[in-house]
C-alpha cells in the first residue's frame, strides 16, 4: 500500500448555522468540507438540503454525506448542488451498485459509509468502484459524540484490501486521531473540535500535525 495524503475534513455540522458562511471561512486552510445530509428518517436527525450547500462558498472540494433513506433519487440535486465527492450509506441504498453508477455518471467521486454496527466486509465487493469509504465512529445523527474506538479494527481491514481514501467520522480530536491514521485512515472529519473552537484554522493545523506524527 502507498502513502496516502492526510487530509482534514471539517464538517459544518457543529457549525453556527445562523454563520454558516462565516465558519467555512474560518477553515479555509482545510482539504474539504462535508455536508452532513440527514433526513430525519435513516438517522434521526434533519440537517442541511441542496439549497444550503449551494450557496456555500468555498475554494475547497464539497463532500456531501448522504444519510438518507433511498439515496439514489437525491444524487442528481447534490451533484447539481455542487458537491464534489457524493457518499451515501450502504445500510440505506437498495442496490449500491446503481447508486455508485448514478455516481460516477454525473463526474463525482463515490464513496460509501458505513455505520459502527455494519461489518467492514459489506463494502469489500464495492472497493473496486469507490473512490472514498467512510467509517463512522459514532452513531450518526448527532456531533459532539463519544469516540468508539472498536470502530478502528474496520478501517484496519478495509485499509488491508484497498488502497483508496479512508475516512474516520465520529468523535475525532487531537487525542484520537493519531489512532485512527495509524489504523489506516488518511481523511479525518472533525466537527465540534474545530468549530467549538476559539480558532478553527488553528485547530485544523493542530489535526494535520498529530495525523502526520502517528
Amino acid at each position: 500500500m502507498g502513502k496516502h495524503e492526510i487530509k482534514i475534513v471539517p464538517s459544518v455540522l457543529s457549525a453556527n448555522f445562523g454563520r454558516l458562511q462565516e465558519d467555512v471561512d474560518k477553515v479555509a486552510n482545510a482539504d474539504l468540507i462535508q455536508i452532513d445530509v440527514m433526513d430525519g428518517h435513516f438517522v434521526k436527525n434533519i440537517s442541511f438540503g441542496t439549497v444550503v450547500m449551494k450557496d456555500i462558498r468555498t475554494k475547497l472540494k464539497l463532500d456531501a454525506h448522504l444519510m438518507i433513506e433511498n439515496p439514489e433519487l437525491y444524487i442528481k440535486d447534490f451533484a447539481d448542488a455542487g458537491a464534489d465527492i457524493i457518499t451515501f450509506h450502504v445500510e440505506a441504498a437498495k442496490d449500491p451498485m446503481k447508486v455508485i453508477g448514478q455516481i460516477k455518471a454525473l463526474g463525482k467521486k463515490a464513496g460509501m459509509a458505513i455505520n459502527p454496527e455494519t461489518p467492514a466486509s459489506s463494502v469489500f465487493e464495492y472497493l473496486p468502484h469507490l473512490e472514498q469509504v467512510i467509517v463512522m465512529t459514532v452513531n450518526p445523527g448527532w456531533g459532539g459524540q463519544k469516540f468508539i474506538v472498536e470502530c478502528l479494527d474496520k478501517v484496519k481491514e478495509i485499509r488491508a484490501r484497498w488502497d483508496g481514501d479512508i475516512e474516520v467520522d465520529g468523535g475525532v480530536n487531537d487525542k484520537t486521531i493519531a489512532d485512527c491514521a495509524r489504523a489506516g485512515a488518511n481523511l479525518f472529519v472533525a466537527g465540534s473540535f474545530v468549530f467549538k473552537s476559539n480558532d478553527p484554522a488553528g485547530q485544523v493545523e493542530l489535526l494535520r500535525k498529530k495525523a502526520s506524527h502517528k
